[in-house]
């Protein structure tokens, strides 16, 4: 079930969930138009699944190819998991990430 109602800045959302330079565009639109809460909440989103995917870059690289192409892997899926949701009109809901990318990531607005 979809939320038939568009919230407030979807777009700067969806830019920001399209690719990980998105993200940084995003993050200008948001600082320049005002911040929108739906815009912000998906941002901080990206950014902690951008920090994840590093991270398994330099795993892959200095710990256990294995371990970092999984943590990949998972990277991915969340991102495409990420672009369901914003789609939808929902809040990004992966369990314990995303209330966690909520409270670090409070610099992004």
């Amino acid at each position: 079930m979809t939320n038939t109602t568009t919230p407030k800045g979807k777009k700067k959302a969806v830019i920001a969930n399209i690719t990980f330079i998105g993200m940084f565009i995003a993050i200008s639109m948001n600082n320049n138009d005002g911040p929108d809460i739906f815009a912000t909440k998906h941002i901080r989103h990206m950014f902690g699944l951008f920090i994840l995917f590093i991270c398994s870059q330099v795993i892959v690289a200095y710990v256990s190819s294995a371990l970092g192409d999984i943590i990949l892997l998972l990277s991915i899926i969340l991102w495409i998991y990420s672009i369901v949701s914003v789609s939808q009109n929902k809040e990004p809901n992966i369990p314990f990430l995303s209330k966690k990318f909520q409270q670090w990531f409070t610099f992004l607005e």
